[in-house]
């Protein structure tokens, strides 16, 4: 009995079982990519036009970025009580508006329903924030990896949801938005004691190589699945028996990871007292290393080394800095030099927001962020009226479709970036330079147009966004530091609503409707023009629609120009941070 005990205590604490959980946690964090889906019963239901519904999708993104909240209750409260503030935001947002669109509680006015949103979509960023701090303090030295199957599974969220909807077979629409209430808040509840730190870096096992192998082929393997039942699901018309089938089958997908904190468990016995000891030895040792005169003295000697000692091999440069670090100890000791207090962090160090916020690698960082992830988000928000005007009328195949490209990009921009910082000691923000290449390309050819763009189109951009939102909290945690992550990560997604408030709602937008509107001049919609002035008298706007390439073909040339300019920012970045990256991974290339 003590045995089972001993084993279930290793099993709660081990950092797999953290990590498989944040998992299944994030995979209904992605409940702002059915907004597409759920918008459509919130027009009809409402009578909203498509300018309302297009503000709501900008409180969709505002929600589902602003997270300053959630990164601060998550310094001050336990993991699982901020979890639960999320969990019922979650409920309350959505659930009202369940109500408000079913008709059991009285209308509200528009920017009600957008607090309503906000309110909903921001639950999203307490799960993200828990999920990334608990899981990269567990796993320091594989944060590539871990960030981006973190993130993929929030992309791939919508897709799972759908799958779970088409399982249940209401034939009410609504019930949609009463499934993306309530489901978040019960897999919350279930799991919010089980995420959060457990001392991850004292948990380092050489099957950890096989384990990642494991989970990376399980995501393989689900979003090849996702991809095939969604094609088959829209090309043949199923029985819910078949459905109901596929859906378990998705399920055993999703549960697959449990197998690798299951067996540790079983086949490990507990590690000696003396390892976990000696494994704890440098982290008690090295604040004390780094303190009083000590640490300034090798401040100095970071700030005044020469150069070309960066481009030693690794075991020479440790060498030369012992004997740089040697002769300034002696000489201020002697008095013959005076050495400099530090006035701040170095990169690579720990930062608070405010120290970050004077640093120009911080900027470099967002808004290389902001133009990258902002064109591509401009894209999702935007694919239902872009595939109808290129003559799709089937839009969800395509949202069904970036969900999966996106949450490839985001596995695949963890593995790639870290095999870039792991195994060539270069910047991790280089990786971000090629997803936003990649974007540009996609950006090209849906303003193109040409048959099968919008299936190129998608895959690329999805790949790409997806990329962005691996690298970014990595790097973020590289050059800036563990110990104030949440609130770092927090305002870097920031640069989502901000790009999409003003790529989205002011530049695609806008040129859609005046595209739209020359459209309706040059084939004498009489009637139509006359409505519209009509319309406008009464301060009512009628939605018009654009056919063709040319709806978007300027705001694509303008997301690909912006790509480019994210790429310069990126390289910038690279060039500034090599000596940062070759000190964090020279050694253990070496």
């Amino acid at each position: 009995m003590v045995d089972l005990g001993e084993k279930l205590k290793r099993l709660i604490n081990n950092r797999w079982l953290v990590f498989v959980a944040a998992m299944w946690m994030q995979s209904c964090a992605g409940i702002g990519y059915l907004f597409g889906s759920i918008s459509p019963e919130i027009k009809s239901s409402l009578n909203y036009n498509q300018r309302q519904i297009a503000m709501l999708g900008v409180a969709k993104d505002l929600g589902d970025s602003v997270g300053f909240l959630a990164g601060t209750l998550c310094e001050l409260l336990p993991l699982w009580a901020a979890l639960l503030v999320g969990a019922f935001q979650n409920l309350i947002g959505y659930g009202w508006v369940w109500l408000i669109v079913t008709h059991q509680a009285p209308s509200l006015p528009l920017w009600a329903m957008c607090i309503l949103i906000v309110m909903g979509t921001n639950g999203e960023t307490y799960f993200n924030t828990a999920a990334l701090v608990s899981c990269v303090q567990n796993f320091p030295r594989s944060r590539g990896p871990i960030v981006g199957i973190l993130k993929g599974f929030a992309g791939l969220g919508g897709a799972i949801l759908t799958q779970v909807y088409a399982l249940i077979h209401s034939p009410d629409p609504a019930s949609l938005i009463f499934m993306v209430a309530v489901g978040p808040f019960m897999i919350i509840i279930a799991l919010m004691f089980v995420v959060r730190p457990v001392g991850g870096h004292r948990q380092v096992r050489p099957s950890d190589g096989n384990s990642f192998t494991f989970v990376y082929n399980v995501c393989l393997v689900l979003a090849a699945y996702l991809m095939g039942i969604m094609l088959v699901e829209d090309l043949v018309d199923l029985s819910h028996n078949v459905i109901v089938i596929f859906t378990v089958i998705l399920f055993v997908l999703l549960l697959l990871p449990i197998y690798i904190p299951v067996s540790m468990n079983l086949s490990e016995e507990a590690r000696p007292s003396m390892e976990e000891v000696l494994l704890n030895q440098p982290q008690k040792q090295e604040p004390v290393k780094m303190e009083s005169d000590t640490e300034v003295i090798f401040s100095e000697v970071e700030d005044e080394k020469p150069k070309e000692v960066d481009l030693l091999p690794a075991s020479e440069r440790q060498k030369r800095i012992a004997q740089l670090q040697a002769k300034l100890a002696q000489a201020a000791a002697e008095g013959a030099v005076r050495v400099k207090r530090r006035r701040g962090p170095h990169r690579g160090e720990d930062f608070t927001l405010s120290q970050a916020l004077i640093k120009a690698d911080f900027w470099l960082l967002f808004f290389s962020l902001l133009l990258g992830s902002g064109s591509g988000l401009t894209v999702i928000d935007n694919l239902g009226q872009m595939s109808q005007s290129l003559g799709y009328y089937n839009t969800h195949i395509f949202v069904s479709m970036i969900s999966i490209w996106n949450f490839l990009g985001r596995i695949g921009g963890g593995y790639f970036s870290e095999i870039l910082v792991r195994d060539y000691a270069y910047p991790r923000p280089v990786a971000m330079a090629v997803a936003q290449a990649v974007m540009a390309i996609g950006h090209f050819f849906l303003g193109m147009g040409w048959p099968g763009a919008m299936y190129v189109g998608t895959l690329l951009i999805g790949l790409g966004y997806g990329a962005h939102w691996a690298i970014v909290p990595a790097a973020a945690s590289e050059l800036f530091g563990l110990k104030k992550f949440g609130a770092l990560y927090n305002f870097l997604t920031l640069a989502n609503p901000a790009g999409s408030l003003v790529f989205s709602g002011v530049i695609a937008s806008t040129i859609y409707d005046l595209e739209a509107e020359k459209q309706s001049h040059q084939h004498h919609f009489l009637s139509r023009e006359t409505g519209s002035i009509v319309f406008s008298m009464l301060g009512v706007d009628e939605p018009l629609k654009c056919k063709g390439a040319i709806c978007f073909f300027l705001t694509s040339m303008m997301m690909s120009g912006l790509c480019i300019i994210a790429i310069v920012l990126s390289m910038i970045l690279v060039h500034r941070t090599k000596i940062v990256y070759a000190h964090l991974y020279g050694t253990s290339r070496a």
